[in-house]
């Protein structure tokens, strides 16, 4: 495989800034290390939302779904199953759930999607709690293990690591550019041969694995899993906020809005807890109307602007001088 010396020294730079990360857990604890596994966790999830609806431009709400179904792998097993395997199961879960909702939705696009992906949480909730209600005599799961917030960060960690790799193969594979003809205009998508069933179900499948898997490791933070915590809503929404106030043009802009967000969010739950659900929908509100693009989209569209600006001020001079 050739790579441009420019993503070479990207992929390099993003190593070693990963490598400074891991680094957190070894000089300070507490509070800052908490935030660092909420960003972490919502590193993983936002990244690994916009594989999929970067490119398609499909709003999915259903991060919450896979989340939930991720926790709940490790609720139900973790006394008789070892936690690696765990985390394979929910990789099959969150595969399995996807393709269910791939299927279901194959020829949904729109609002239709948005509602469809935003009702899947709470209905999948609505089943767990009937179930633990009549057959297991208790709402919640307990989950004991020794993992303390460092390996919680180190395991967000690497899997933020995984998703980046996994989303820059994407990238320069045949499904990315398959999935950026669909975002562009499905029907022309159709037109040249482009399988857009199996496309968008295999990007989704892989989107929702890794959001399951984040999931996964959460729950022993949790201890005590119930469906309302596990597929709580405002998740879903936390995960489209933060890539929209980033941007999805690139695969890092997530990130310029998850850390930003998550010291914000964290400042308001902490100071204002029964005003943060509306909060949260006045963000919302704001991004989509003020920066559509998100923060990366904004700053490239000021760019080209610019540059566009100053060659035609070069073509006047040039024209002047002839």
């Amino acid at each position: 495989m050739n790579i441009p010396r420019n993503e070479f020294l990207a992929l390099g730079a993003g190593l070693a800034g990963a490598a400074v990360l891991a680094l957190l857990p070894l000089v300070t604890e507490g509070f800052w290390l908490s935030i660092g596994v909420n960003i972490m966790l919502y590193a993983v999830m936002c990244t690994a939302w916009a594989l999929f609806s970067g490119p398609t431009h499909l709003v999915s709400l259903a991060s919450a779904a896979f989340f939930g179904v991720g926790t709940y792998a490790v609720a139900i097993f973790i006394d008789v199953l070892p936690f690696p395997v765990l985390i394979v199961i929910a990789i099959a879960a969150g595969a399995v759930l996807a393709l269910l909702v791939g299927l279901a939705t194959l020829r949904l696009s729109g609002v239709y999607f948005v509602i469809f992906t935003l009702g899947l949480a709470e209905l999948i909730g609505q089943i767990v709690t009937w179930v633990q209600t009549n057959f297991g005599g208790a709402i919640g799961l307990y989950v004991f293990t020794d993992f303390t917030e460092a390996h919680l960060y180190w395991m967000l960690l690497a899997l933020t690591v995984v998703v980046f790799i996994t989303g820059w193969l994407v990238n320069r594979s045949r499904l990315g550019l398959a999935l950026r003809i669909i975002g562009n205009d499905e029907a022309v998508a159709r037109h040249v041969g482009v399988n857009t069933a199996r496309a968008r179900i295999i990007l989704f499948a892989i989107s929702g694995s890794f959001i399951a898997v984040a999931g996964a490791i959460m729950a022993p933070r949790y201890s005590y899993i119930t469906p309302d915590a596990a597929f709580n809503p405002m998740t879903s929404f936390m995960v489209v906020i933060m890539p929209m106030l980033g941007g999805t043009r690139r695969l890092w802009g997530p990130l310029v809005g998850v850390v930003p967000f998550t010291l914000i969010m964290d400042f308001i739950s902490s100071n204002f807890p029964n005003q943060t659900a509306v909060i949260v929908g006045i963000a919302f509100l704001t991004i989509v109307y003020v920066l559509p693009d998100g923060v990366t989209g904004w700053l490239e569209t000021m760019f080209h602007r610019r540059r566009s600006t100053e060659n035609g001020l070069l073509g006047k001079t040039a024209e002047e001088v002839r």
